[in-house]
């Protein structure tokens, strides 16, 4: 699987993402600076957490305006998996990529901690290594990871089986304990919690290795 992770003025968990790939797929990831306008032909595309240009006007609004963004959008249109976590969600949600928008936790409050996610789907690109109602581990670090979307883009992720993670213990506040959605083609992920720090015994656990073990699967 050959990857690309898009990196931001502001991004901090990059290395953690390029490390995951590496380890998981065999190959390092190309590393895709935001100006660039060109992306490598890559089968995953990631934009990382991170607090891109410091989380200004609203997280990830300036980074979806971002030169890279026109290129991720042309490749996710022709079928190439795009996965965003934390920011990423953020950012693709602000380049309207992903349908919703990520606002301030309920409590106003920054969240650092381990939650418990229920898989929703397993028809994806990203979720098809997990069982349908499994329940799995992941940190989350965000200030602003309340998903918020109108009555009728609810009722559409709904009816569409595009809901891929719900949060178990709801710590944000987001809308129908949304953790992470689909697009319509099903192959853009968002999701706040990181699963790439769960990816082997020796980092706590291996819930998140089955999501990226899923892409390397739907590519080979």
């Amino acid at each position: 699987m050959k990857s690309a992770v898009v990196v931001f003025p502001g991004s901090n968990r990059e290395r953690d993402m390029i490390a995951t790939l590496e380890k998981i797929s065999g190959q390092r990831p190309v590393s895709v600076w935001h100006a660039d306008s060109e992306l490598p032909k890559v089968d995953l595309i990631v934009i990382p957490g991170g607090f891109s240009y410091g989380d200004y006007l609203r997280s990830g609004a300036i980074a979806a305006r971002a030169p890279i963004m026109a290129a991720i959008a042309r490749e996710a249109e022709r079928g190439v998996a795009v996965l965003g976590v934390c920011n990423g969600f953020q950012i693709l949600c602000e380049a309207g990529l992903l349908p919703g928008v990520l606002m301030r936790n309920a409590g106003l409050r920054f969240i650092c901690k381990e939650v418990e996610l229920r898989v929703e789907t397993t028809a994806s690109v990203f979720t098809s290594g997990y069982a349908k109602g499994q329940v799995i581990r992941s940190p989350v670090a965000h200030g602003d990871g309340n998903y918020r979307a109108d009555d009728e883009t609810l009722a559409r992720l709904k009816g569409e089986d595009r809901i891929a993670f719900r949060y178990v213990g709801n710590p944000n506040g987001s809308i129908d304990d949304i953790a992470g959605i689909l697009s319509e083609k099903r192959n853009i992920l968002g999701m706040m919690p990181h699963p790439e720090n769960l990816i082997e015994p020796l980092n706590g656990g291996t819930d998140g290795r089955p999501l990226f073990e899923s892409a390397l699967k739907a590519v080979a």
